[in-house]
């Protein structure tokens, strides 16, 4: 199981929004929903935190997780974001 590496940017951003980061933790190490963001050069995991879907951008380094941010999304933003080349499906860590 990866070390998840929590930046003080993620901390501030997830407190703002409302988001609890025992939850993304949940998400960054269970989900199956995984892409690769071909723009940004980063990996990004798809999650539920309470009933709203979200997407987490994050670095990956041998064992060591780093979130960058959240933020909320659509099925509709996931779907267009593959179809358009951006997101590659992403396997597990």
């Amino acid at each position: 199981m990866p070390t998840i590496v929590w930046s003080d940017y993620l901390k501030y951003r997830s407190e703002q929004r409302g988001f609890e980061l025992s939850q993304l933790e949940e998400i960054l190490k269970y989900a199956d929903e995984r892409y690769y963001d071909n723009e940004t050069g980063r990996y990004v995991v798809v999650g539920r935190h309470q009933t709203q879907l979200v997407v987490i951008p994050y670095e990956s380094s041998g064992d060591v997780v780093t979130p960058i941010t959240i933020h909320a999304t659509t099925r509709q933003q996931i779907k267009f974001r593959l179809r358009i080349g951006r997101y590659t499906p992403y396997g597990f860590f």
